[in-house]
């Protein structure tokens, strides 16, 4: 798992290149983004049961046929499936957001998830939507909370989304 500024050194490190402009000027953003990402991430571990709780809720009432018989997410045990799951996306976007990389999604979330949805009969569409709730609601929660500057929490959602969706057509 890398961060931002091992992914960067490692990039060129291995074509043999001192540091550009460009990558300086990555390094500066990342390091000029810390304190709000590591205030982003203390305001989503501080509320994470509660973007679950509410995520769900709004899944639910927009896609009810999910918690109906026959849904995918009908049983008690299925839909702690679903929160669980949910859980695990936040927790993973969270270290994305504080490394400044995608890295840990592609390790840790994505890879391998469709094949195991898809055995399992899971639907990718309302998993992404799920995905896209929760960054709404933590986008909202961290505008309440003051964190300014915070368009970096966009990526490890619409990242996670993207590499679900693009492949599910």
């Amino acid at each position: 798992m890398r961060d931002a500024v091992t992914s960067l050194i490692k990039n060129y490190d291995v074509a043999g290149r001192y540091f550009d402009r460009n990558a300086i000027d990555s390094l500066k953003s990342y390091f000029e983004s810390g304190t709000a990402r590591v205030q982003a991430a203390g305001a989503i571990n501080a509320n994470a049961a509660a973007i679950v709780k509410q995520a769900g809720s709004q899944l639910f009432d927009e896609q009810p046929e999910l918690i109906r018989p026959g849904g995918n997410a009908y049983t008690t045990r299925r839909y702690a499936a679903c929160l669980r799951d949910m859980d695990y996306y936040l927790r993973y976007a969270t270290y994305a957001i504080v490394a400044g990389s995608m890295d840990v999604l592609d390790e840790r979330v994505l890879q391998g998830l469709r094949e195991t949805y898809n055995s399992l009969g899971v639907p990718i569409g309302p998993t992404v939507r799920g995905i896209q709730i929760m960054k709404d609601i933590v986008k909202q929660q961290l505008a309440e909370a003051g964190v300014s500057g915070a368009s970096f929490v966009d990526e490890p959602f619409d990242y996670m989304t993207r590499e679900l969706s693009e492949k599910d057509i």
